[in-house]
């Protein structure tokens, strides 16, 4: 219980800043704007075209193909050591993972600005 309200105290979880923008934990640098593209499943990643914002719950090894034509990718879970923040390091691409409601926040369509370096998910239109 402790840790829990010095984590939230210090703003160290993702919380979400204003109606249209989360925070999360940067797990590769960078800053990108894009259209959102919403994945639930793998079945689903051929919506995902060059240049877009890839957000999901969580990434596996079946996301690849999206994650390679993607610009930067969101996640509601995961740490600096998931799926997710390997892959975007290795394909050095912007990375926010952690802002627990990303995929309820945003939708297909929606324009957002990817702050990894700061961890901040805008939508700008």
């Amino acid at each position: 219980m402790e840790a829990e309200k010095f984590v939230d105290e210090n703003n160290l979880v993702a919380v979400a800043l204003a109606e249209d923008e989360l925070r999360g934990h940067c797990a590769c640098p960078g800053k990108v704007a894009g259209t959102v593209k919403i994945l639930n499943t793998a079945s689903e990643m051929g919506k995902v075209k060059k240049g877009d914002i890839l957000i999901t719950s969580q990434t596996n090894p079946n996301f690849l193909p999206a994650m390679e034509r993607a610009a930067a990718f969101v996640t509601d879970a995961g740490g600096l050591t998931c799926h997710a923040a390997i892959v975007a390091r290795e394909m050095r691409k912007p990375c926010i993972v952690g802002t627990r409601t990303a995929t309820k926040t945003f939708k297909d369509g929606d324009v957002v600005e990817v702050d990894a370096t700061h961890g901040i998910v805008r939508k700008i239109r």
